[in-house]
């Protein structure tokens, strides 16, 4: 998908895109309009040059009768004196444009890097204030191109093509000028090989596109490629896959280096064919402007300038395809860049926001939830069944996926007391995990209503509502930094005294102590350094170090060892005392001692009660317990009496 989006190709030069981007230029006005204002006056100073040359030699060298000229004033009558003059006069046309050059390039290299930093900047803050619906859409990679390479050819464009265009052009246009001002008939003469220049830049111009897009391709086939199978090592040389990857990553490479050699070869063709093209035009400047010397229908000044001027005016000429491909690209680049910008978040704060009061009251009211939006005709009042806790099974519509949405949950409804803990199982894809999504409100339900202490999550401040919770993932995810800083999570308000408490509470303290940098030790990516479970006991320490009223578990010890498990589960007991809690489990050995168990299946609240109550009741939950139970409770009864209190004393136990 993403080397797809790849080959989309937009217009070199796109007005509206152009007037967003230069927008991003205004806090920088200045710094622009000193790079501006260098190039038109370098511009001056490189065309004024050759024009130098036409004087010394019409007036000093080769001496024509009743000549004037712009600096004649200033110019002495002998001609030693007046060539030393005029050779002054181009070194400091020459130092002038050096310092021209320095101001410009500085300048432009500066607001270019400040472009690029404030947009990244604006992406990233857009990243992170999209809703989670959107990265199950939009793969990592593609994001991260729009910030990496799709913002690097916008500061392109900003440092080397719109600025060089812009000189260009002018310099083009000043040579134009004198050269039609000078001698109109050698001036045709010179622009006589423009047509054949014109054909052969578009097809350079054309083919080296196409080179570009591909190229651009494979480069987005490559990062796949890595991204995949480096992620993937341990499998790939699990499997002996080794091999396959490799030819299957030569060839992605080949298709890379093809391109690549197409690109060369365009250049290896143009560059000389212009060069050939730029001699022929200066050639027959030299004849028919030798002739006309000869004849004195011109001077030999005037010549020797039309020689400089014509070289000077085809090196512009060359550098346009470049131009253009920036161009192209940054176009291409920033309609991406803008579309991602573009993008509203569909959860967001509301405009008057309620702030609950309360210990933290959880209550599902017949909430109605599909990952899929709603088709319109479907958006209104739940359907009649809804009502009941098993609605019939009504006959399947002809084209379910245009008329029904494809419901996770249906009618869910249950309340939360504070302080109370409760626990959620279910078979897998029962929709327990999309529970606490919507809990956090990173999706919306499309029926019904969540509240807070009263409060519908869709009328609180999105910060203040994630405030409130503290959340421990079956997958815990640690961030590259120190220990003390992924239990912090930037939280400036946690101080070391409550971060190192925290860590004691969850039994991490005695790990951290073994470290030789205690809290200051480094973490690596993800956590990679660490075991799951040092990595889950720094995600309980996390949740516990924010005092959250109500904490969520999600799985959070089916991943352990057992060891860790009774560590995690003698943590517990203090984690959830005074808030309200939230558990998911498979394993119901760990859920017996909730205060309700809600027991769902297919997207459905089938039973709720206590331990004991479902049992008595010999439906789903009975079940799942004589499946799963009987053989950890032989297991618990040949553990020690300590390990079976720690279990049991838990209320996530």
């Amino acid at each position: 998908m993403a080397s797809q989006e790849e080959e989309v190709l937009g217009k070199a030069y796109d007005s509206r895109l152009m007037k967003r981007l230069l927008t991003y230029l205004r806090p920088y006005k200045w710094q622009t309009g000193i790079a501006l204002a260098s190039i038109f006056l370098k511009v001056g100073a490189d065309v004024l040059g050759p024009y130098l040359t036409k004087v010394a030699i019409d007036r000093y060298l080769a001496p024509v009768r009743g000549l004037h000229t712009p600096f004649d004033r200033f110019l002495s009558n002998r001609p030693l004196a007046g060539v030393a003059q005029i050779a002054a006069l181009g070194a400091g046309l020459l130092l002038f444009s050096f310092l021209l050059e320095y101001l410009q390039t500085y300048f432009m290299q500066w607001t270019g890097q400040k472009v690029m930093f404030d947009l990244r900047k604006e992406i990233f803050r857009h990243l992170q204030n999209m809703h989670i619906g959107f990265y199950d859409k939009n793969p990592v990679g593609r994001l991260v191109t729009r910030v990496t390479s799709d913002v690097d050819a916008l500061n392109e464009m900003f440092t080397s093509g719109v600025v060089s265009l812009f000189e260009d052009v002018f310099v083009l246009a000043g040579i134009v000028a004198i050269m039609l001002h000078m001698n109109r008939r050698l001036a045709l003469i010179t622009f006589a090989v423009m047509p054949l220049i014109v054909f052969a830049t578009k097809m350079f111009r054309d083919k080296v596109r196409d080179s570009y897009r591909r190229i651009r391709t494979a480069i987005a086939r490559i990062n796949s490629h890595l991204q995949e199978h480096v992620s993937g090592m341990m499998v790939l040389q699990l499997f002996n896959r080794e091999k396959r990857a490799y030819d299957k990553f030569s060839e992605v490479n080949a298709q890379h280096m093809d391109a690549f050699k197409d690109a060369i070869m365009a250049h290896a063709v143009y560059y000389p064919v212009i060069e050939v093209l730029s001699s022929t035009a200066i050639a027959a400047v030299i004849w028919f402007g030798g002739n006309d010397a000869i004849r004195h229908i011109t001077t030999i000044g005037v010549l020797a300038a039309f020689i400089q001027y014509a070289q000077r005016f085809f090196r512009p000429i060359q550098d346009f395809s470049e131009k253009y491909n920036i161009l192209q690209a940054a176009m291409a680049s920033s309609e991406r860049i803008f579309k991602l910008l573009d993008t509203k978040p569909e959860i967001v704060s509301p405009a008057v926001v309620k702030k609950p009061e309360g210990p933290g009251r959880i209550e599902f009211d017949h909430v109605w939830f599909a990952y899929r939006d709603l088709p319109p005709a479907e958006s209104g009042t739940p359907p009649k069944e809804a009502a009941t806790m098993n609605p019939p099974r009504r006959e399947a519509p002809a084209h379910p996926s245009s008329l029904e949405p494809d419901w996770v949950l249906r009618d869910v409804s249950f309340a939360i007391e504070p302080g109370e803990t409760a626990a959620i199982v279910g078979h897998t894809g029962a929709g327990k995990t999309t529970i606490i999504s919507l809990l956090m409100r990173f999706y919306d339900v499309q029926k019904g209503a969540i509240k807070i202490d009263g409060v519908d999550i869709k009328e609180m401040d999105l910060s203040d509502l994630r405030r409130r919770f503290g959340i421990v993932l079956q997958d815990p995810f640690l961030f590259t930094g120190t220990i003390e800083g992924n239990i912090r999570l930037g939280s400036k308000w946690i101080t070391d005294e409550q971060v190192a408490q925290a860590a004691q509470d969850v039994n991490l303290a005695d790990f951290i102590h073994t470290l030789p940098r205690g809290f200051k030790e480094e973490v690596h990516e993800r956590g990679s350094t660490l075991s799951t479970g040092q990595k889950q006991l720094i995600s309980f320490a996390r949740a516990l170090a924010h005092s959250p009223k109500i904490l969520i578990l999600d799985e959070a010890t089916s991943s352990v060892d057992t060891e860790t498990e009774f560590k995690v589960r003698d943590a517990l007991s203090r984690m959830i005392e005074g808030r309200t809690s939230v558990v998911i489990a498979h394993r119901l050995s760990t859920v017996q001692r909730a205060d309700q168990i809600i027991v769902m299946h297919k997207g459905q609240v089938r039973e709720m009660g206590s331990h004991q109550q479902l049992l008595a009741q010999h439906g789903i939950y009975y079940k799942l317990y004589q499946l799963q139970y009987k053989d950890q409770e032989d297991s618990l009864e040949r553990a020690p009496s300590s390990v079976i209190s720690a279990v049991t004393s838990s209320a996530d136990a």
